[in-house]
């Protein structure tokens, strides 16, 4: 007994009818077809692993980076804002 019930004698007798049918050239390009298909799965993968790894990376370093304070374009950022916003109040009553 084979796989499932099946044995070696009726696999093989599948294969050739397989090959038969199709032909060796067409079960070879589908063959390399499936393997570039696998290929292109697994690096689409490691892709996606590095990428989050990354985004992981950009969480953990995060708060890191705002315990020590505002950054000085923070900073220039907030007084810009803060002087506009004087700007806009000292225009509406004049």
């Amino acid at each position: 007994m084979g796989i499932g019930g099946i044995s070696i004698w009726q696999l093989l007798i599948v294969l050739v009818i397989v090959v038969l049918l199709f032909g060796t050239k067409r079960i070879r390009t589908l063959g390399s077809d499936l393997g570039g298909a696998l290929k292109g799965f697994r690096g689409a993968m490691r892709d996606a692993e590095e990428a989050g790894d990354a985004a992981r990376n950009v969480v953990t370093e995060e708060p890191a980076r705002l315990e020590g304070g505002t950054s000085g374009a923070q900073s220039e950022a907030a007084s810009a804002q803060s002087k506009v916003s004087g700007e806009e109040v000292g225009a509406s009553r004049g």
